[in-house]
């Protein structure tokens, strides 16, 4: 099997489930060797082998996101492989309420997890890159992270964090030859929020995309010609208005 990817290495945050476990298969399909982190060991164990069955290849790193010690041990895991050619800051949280019920626990996980994993791996990465003179820095940010949203102020807050993040890296990397970009869908069928604004009978019934669908846009960007980069993907169902 000869890939797009083939031989290239690339780290996935909170790939457990949702677009995380959609874009691992997906990079495996051509021929990546994944290095994946989340905090459910059975989860990643059973991805790895379907990875494998996919015709790429990978190990798993459990751990929390937010923490140094992860982002560290998931560097390692990668340069073992010989390089670092994709980061994807997947791993994300969300609770829906309004700021007068938003207590400062609910936004210190939503920064912490949104923002703080954001700036940790890629703080880690960027040095493995820039020594290569290449690679893919992409952020799974949100069209929170382009218009706010009544009922959703903090995590609109660190959505547009990782946006102006990602520009802001972008001027500072490319003179490397480095990529970085934001894919920013709108809802996605996923165990996202459950029990923190959404229900598993609401993600059900509703039109919001797939997480395959926000995985085939994260293989786009992972895939461009060197000479070309993703700056921005905004995506929407056919069926969601755009605001």
């Amino acid at each position: 099997m000869n890939g797009k990817l083939e031989g290239k290495v690339a780290i996935i945050t909170g790939a457990s489930a949702g677009i995380g476990q959609a874009s691992a298969r997906a990079l495996a399909r051509e021929g990546a060797r994944l290095v994946l982190t989340a905090r459910r060991p059975d989860r990643l164990t059973a991805l790895i082998d379907e990875a494998r069955s996919l015709g790429g290849d990978g190990v798993a790193v459990i751990g929390d996101a937010r923490e140094e010690e992860t982002a560290h041990a998931v560097v390692e895991a990668a340069k073992a492989f010989g390089s670092i050619d994709i980061l994807i800051n997947n791993v994300g949280v969300g609770n829906y309420k309004k700021l007068a019920d938003t207590s400062l626990a609910d936004y210190v996980e939503m920064m912490d997890v949104n923002v703080r994993s954001t700036f940790l791996f890629s703080r880690h990465v960027a040095p493995v890159m820039i020594a290569q003179g290449d690679g893919i820095i992409l952020m799974v940010s949100s069209m929170a992270g382009v218009y706010g949203f009544a009922g959703e102020a903090v995590y609109c807050a660190t959505k547009f964090a990782q946006v102006g993040f990602s520009q802001g890296l972008d001027k500072e990397l490319r003179p490397h030859g480095i990529k970085v970009g934001t894919i920013n869908p709108g809802g996605v069928k996923t165990e996202f929020a459950l029990g923190k604004g959404r229900t598993e009978a609401g993600v059900a019934q509703s039109d919001m995309l797939e997480a395959e669908d926000v995985a085939a846009a994260i293989h786009f960007a992972c895939t461009q010609p060197k000479g070309s980069r993703i700056i921005q993907v905004q995506m929407r169902t056919m069926a969601e208005a755009l605001a």
